[in-house]
């Protein structure tokens, strides 16, 4: 038997993130994979043009270190379609990832490992049981981590655990259903938990020979097209070097059919499952091609047999751990019609609890028309951005089960929260929350749930490598030199937080908000000269001598500076980034000057 600090099962992003923050943090820590990739999202499911924390203020902790280190080392940089601000090759994702691991001296990682069996005892995970190539192996811990995307290590203990639909009368979440809708209509019956995806890859090829008819003729997929033409369904995931993410949930290749075998204790089932998706998906990218006139052909992105497919589905929702606490739709929301943040999670001392911010608007995945969700998107810096919220420690453990804490999308939240809250940035930075609390409680020798959780906020915020955020302020993005003290002040006084996520009152009075042009320069700026038009309602263009470009900004002080009056027709010179897929021109810094 092998003992160890912190033991990590699963290959999730929130897993990696979780395993190298446990090590970064003291503790002797070993990461169990199934496959020879250790990204989740990020690299092995091929869901590279991540969605929320794009704002500059949100670009903390591991995920903004892992942002600014794939910008290094995209040669073309990450502005490529128009899904998201980021576009990255999967294999740049994982090499990152995988240098990382290998320089932790604490960090010990094992590809190739099947979970076979956990022995739980009196409230506690005793060990695990893996097989791999040198045979059947079993690891003892002070602490374990379910980092894997589906929750397979929490499935194999007693703790009971939630899969699927809620009724609206539990937690009187305003997008759930009724329970007697649940109970009489057989759509809740067939589709359990939201769709996923086989990601696969495509890549372009000389120009677009269009079809006639802007959709794909004779085909299961010919409504997928009809909403956004041929060229916008193919260019929402376009990639650096014409590399294409295809994960297109409108008719495209999102999954419906038999979810509940994912949960399957037999390995031939989950197999068929596995090899229905995969056809599925490679079956549209055959489709687009056929229609484009091969403009988009299949890509070279992943180890294996296919190269095209993704080494793991893309799992939008998991088994989900029954903790302390419970996010819910609630939880998410705006406080008020036009506010920017959900209520802090605030326990009995009135102290903060937040231990992650969450970005991401509500998006759920299932077939037919769109499941309707309470907003929480807000019109910011020329686009649409979603509402922060947080997530509190106790949503992370249980009672149940107390040596244990989810690092990935199987924490303790509902179904209809969990549309928020399963995407790539919260995910890595919710692990890098598991990973310290673990690392703390094995050097403070207590139980995950005695940790105090002003301790890990405070260890999160000044972490040397990743520093990051644990409340949702606006006003001051990473690269400020009060983000700290912003940080450290709303701790100490939460109630001086206002709707917008601004420290009020005279407590920050003396914190110097960002400049205009501070931000850092990154790299592919230029630098260009017009008339800007338009307004914060309808959004922003540059008009310049040779063309008219739609403009954004991930910049809270540009964003603030754009809104603040009506600039139109004031002639700017700026710094940015031209994103053609987009189409938009990302600013990052401007000067003003009279026409």
């Amino acid at each position: 038997m092998t003992q160890r600090d912190v033991v990590v099962w699963g290959g999730g992003c929130g897993g990696v993130a979780a395993a190298l923050q446990s090590a970064r943090s003291g503790a002797d820590t070993t990461l169990l994979t199934p496959g020879p990739w250790l990204g989740g999202m990020v690299s092995s499911a091929g869901v590279c043009a991540p969605d929320g924390h794009e704002l500059s203020c949100w670009q903390t902790g591991l995920w903004g270190a892992f942002l600014r280190q794939l910008e290094l080392e995209e040669p073309t940089g990450l502005d490529h379609n128009w899904v998201s601000c980021f576009g990255y090759q999967p294999q740049t994702a994982e090499q990152i990832l995988q240098r990382w691991v290998a320089t932790e001296p604490k960090l010990e990682w094992r590809p190739g490992s099947m979970l076979e069996e956990v022995e739980c005892c009196q409230g506690r995970i005793h060990s695990l049981k893996i097989r791999s190539t040198d045979g059947v192996e079993t690891y003892a811990a002070k602490v374990f981590i379910d980092g894997s995307d589906l929750g397979d290590l929490l499935s194999h203990t007693s703790a009971p655990f939630r899969w699927g639909w809620e009724a609206k009368e539990i937690w009187d979440e305003p997008s759930a259903p009724a329970q007697s809708r649940l109970e009489s209509e057989a759509f809740f019956q067939n589709q359990p938990i939201q769709s996923p995806t086989w990601v696969v890859m495509g890549q372009l090829h000389g120009e677009l020979v269009q079809h006639p008819v802007d959709a794909i003729p004779r085909s299961p997929f010919h409504r997928s097209t009809a909403n956004f033409g041929l060229e916008k369904t193919v260019t929402y995931g376009r990639l650096p070097e014409g590399l294409v993410m295809l994960n297109w949930p409108l008719e495209g290749n999102d999954w419906h059919q038999g979810l509940d075998r994912a949960l399957s204790a037999d390995g031939q089932v989950r197999a068929q499952l596995a090899r229905e998706m995969q056809g599925h998906s490679k079956d549209f990218l055959a489709a687009l091609s056929e229609c484009s006139g091969g403009w988009i052909a299949p890509g070279n992105a992943f180890p294996g047999e296919d190269p095209s497919l993704a080494l793991m589905p893309y799992w939008r929702e998991s088994r989900r751990l029954i903790g302390r606490t419970t996010v819910t739709e609630r939880d998410l929301l705006p406080i008020s019609t036009g506010a920017l943040r959900g209520p802090l999670p605030i326990d009995a001392q009135g102290r903060c609890t937040s231990i992650a911010v969450g970005t991401y608007a509500n998006d759920h995945h299932y077939p037919g028309e769109d499941w309707p969700l309470a907003p929480k998107s807000v019109r910011w810096g020329g686009r649409w951005s979603g509402t922060p919220f947080c997530i509190p420690f106790d949503a992370l453990i249980s009672d149940s089960l107390t040596n244990l804490v989810m690092a990935e999308k199987g924490f303790s939240v509902s179904h209809m929260a969990n549309g928020a809250t399963r995407l790539q940035p919260l995910i890595l930075n919710l692990g890098q929350a598991a990973g310290l609390a673990a690392a703390l409680a094995v050097r403070q020798g207590c139980a995950i749930g005695d940790l105090a959780v002003d301790e890990i906020q405070l260890a999160l915020i000044h972490e040397p490598q990743a520093p990051a955020a644990v409340l949702p302020i606006w006003d001051w993005p990473h690269w400020h030199p009060h983000w700290v003290e912003a940080q450290t002040r709303g701790l100490a006084q939460p109630d001086q937080l206002n709707a917008r996520g601004h420290l009020a009152g005279a407590s920050s009075s003396d914190l110097k908000q960002p400049g205009l042009n501070q931000a850092p320069n990154q790299r592919h700026e230029i630098d260009l000269s017009g008339v800007v038009r338009g307004n914060a309602k309808e959004g922003y263009l540059l008009q310049t001598a040779e063309e008219i470009w739609p403009l954004i900004t991930l910049e809270p002080a540009v964003h603030h500076w754009l809104a603040a009056s009506d600039h139109s027709g004031q002639r700017l010179n700026l710094r940015g980034i031209k994103n053609p897929w987009g189409p938009w021109i990302r600013i990052t810094g401007v000067h003003v000057h009279p026409i």
